[in-house]
Formats: C-alpha cells, structure tokens, sequence
C-alpha cells in the first residue's frame, strides 16, 4: 500500500520526466508543505494520509486566495497561474459537495439543534458541532457557515 505522499512523489518525478513545469513546480511545494508540516512541533513524525490530504487542501486555498488578489491588483497572467495550480492540486482532493448536498447535511443538522432547544444566530455553534465531523474534507469551512447562517437566519 502507497501512502498519499508517495503519490505525490511519483507524480512529482513522473512531472520531472515529462518536462511539465507547472506540475512539478506545483507539487515541489506542496512536498515542502508537506515536509514543512512533518518537522514542526518538538519531534519529526510522518503524516497520515488524512493529515496529508489537509495540508494539500490549504496550499489549494492559499492559491485560489493568491488568484483572488492578483485578479484585484490587475495581474491576470499570475492569476491563471494560481488558478491552474489549485486546480492541479484540487486533483488530489476527495470530490467536494455540491450546494444541494451541503443545504440537506446542514438542514438536517439545524433541525437536530433546534430540536434540542437552540435557536437562532446563538444555534450556530451547536450546529457546526453536529455539521463539521459530517462534512470534513468535503466541504470548505467558510462555505459550511455560511449554509448555516442562511438557514438559521430564515
């Protein structure tokens, strides 16, 4: 059995081989990312896939976010560049929920709240406990709170 670091070393040399710069650029630092993540704290440790699969998930935010401000500071060249690496990397990623799927989890999660006795904007936090172990990996935090917000709000 591969580890998902592994993967992402043979695809990294598979990269090198074909001469596909974006690519081995791209997952040259997500590696170091990832090497970065292994050697912090007071020990060095492996990372299990999960938590490989976490850190390859905010080098994807970070460059939809560096794609965000380049498109704002009127460099659109960086921009696609940012763009096409988060996609690479969105590669590596399990399959994010669609809107309707997320409305339904949370839905159903709103009424489990409300149920026992939250309500309002103050249920959030009792419904991001109940949402968050149900969505990990499938859905960005930010898109998670706002769905809740929308639904508690009305």
């Amino acid at each position: 059995m591969t580890t998902f670091k592994a993967r992402l070393q043979d695809d990294l040399n598979a990269a090198i081989r074909e001469r596909d710069e974006l690519r081995s650029s791209t997952l040259r630092l997500t590696l170091a990312a990832i090497t970065k993540e292994e050697v912090a704290g007071k020990t060095k440790r492996e990372l299990s896939d999960d938590e490989v699969q976490k850190v390859i998930a905010k080098e994807a935010k970070k460059r939809r976010e560096a794609a965000d401000a380049f498109e704002q500071g009127g460099r659109p060249e960086s921009a696609a560049r940012e763009r096409s690496e988060g996609e690479l990397l969105d590669a590596y990623l399990p399959k994010q929920l669609s809107d309707d799927e997320l409305e339904t989890i949370v839905a159903a999660a709103v009424a489990e709240a409300t149920g026992a006795g939250a309500e309002g904007p103050r249920a959030m936090g009792a419904v991001m406990k109940i949402v968050n172990p149900k969505v990990a990996g499938l859905a960005e935090g930010g898109r998670v709170a706002a769905m809740v917000k929308k639904l508690l709000a009305g």
